[in-house]
């Protein structure tokens, strides 16, 4: 039999991805989307944003802080698949860094 990768046997593991870890990236998703649609359609508009686009970086905002804590909360559980919980915190302190900028922006 031909073996793919190198290891021997099989490797049984109660290690699983914790629920949390996986909401954070989907809220970091959700979040990141979301900016990028509110810029891509201020673009369109010739720069010329109405008060929406405000509100949904505002709100997207408020997911990636809640994103933030589940994957800080997710990542402290023990025998976890650490993949999802980085990944949210990853997606999401990018999004809260891009959405502080473009409020920085905007009130200069």
């Amino acid at each position: 039999m031909f073996r793919i990768s190198g290891r021997k046997g099989y490797i049984f593991t109660d290690k699983k991805n914790p629920r949390w870890g996986i909401m954070s990236t989907i809220l970091g998703l959700v979040a990141g989307v979301s900016i990028c649609m509110a810029v891509h359609r201020t673009y369109l508009n010739q720069g010329a944003a109405p008060m929406q686009y405000g509100a949904v970086v505002l709100l997207a905002l408020v997911y990636a802080v809640a994103g933030l804590v589940l994957g800080i909360r997710s990542l402290m559980e023990q025998d976890i698949f650490r993949f999802f919980p980085v990944m949210g915190i990853f997606l999401n302190v990018l999004t809260v860094i891009a959405g502080g900028i473009i409020l920085y922006l905007g009130v200069i």
